[in-house]
C-alpha cells in the first residue's frame, strides 16, 4: 500500500469507488506513477548503480 491516507479514507473523501489495486505498486507502476519495482533481494545492488549513475562514479 502506497499512500498517506488508506482506501476507505480516499473513497470517503472524493465519494467514489476506487479502481482494483488503488494505491499498491504494481498499480502505479501500470499507470506511469512509478518507473520500476526493485525486489527486496536486489535492492542494494540496484541503489548502488542508480547512486553510482547519479554521482557519475565508475
Amino acid at each position: 500500500l502506497i499512500a498517506f491516507a488508506g482506501p476507505r479514507v480516499v473513497r470517503q473523501t472524493i465519494g467514489r469507488d476506487l479502481p482494483e489495486g488503488f494505491q499498491t505498486a504494481e498499480y502505479l507502476l501500470e499507470h506511469g506513477f512509478l518507473d520500476f519495482i526493485v525486489p527486496r533481494n536486489t535492492m542494494k545492488s540496484k541503489l548502488t548503480k542508480l547512486l553510482k549513475l547519479v554521482l557519475h562514479k565508475k
